[in-house]
């Protein structure tokens, strides 16, 4: 649980403008992380292998709400 709080408190303050919100719902099963957007599952724990790096997470997450947004630091200058 302690992760997803933090992945989501590092998405909230990244994608302020472009996300509504994060909802954390517990699942009853354990160990499970599963990320929607918009309904369409994008990041799944158990078929993408574990949890994903923050800087992949935001990527993936920018590329889905806001293809133009740099993300700064955490991203290589070659990718834009």
């Amino acid at each position: 649980m302690l992760r997803s709080v933090y992945l989501a408190s590092e998405l909230l303050t990244t994608f302020n403008d472009e996300l509504n919100g994060v909802m954390l719902r517990p699942s009853e099963t354990e160990g499970k992380f599963t990320i929607y957007i918009d309904g369409h599952p994008v990041i799944d724990r158990k078929t993408d292998g574990g949890f994903p790096e923050i800087t992949a997470l935001k990527r993936l997450i920018r590329d889905h709400v806001a293809p133009d947004k740099l993300l700064g630091h955490s991203e290589k200058t070659t990718n834009k």
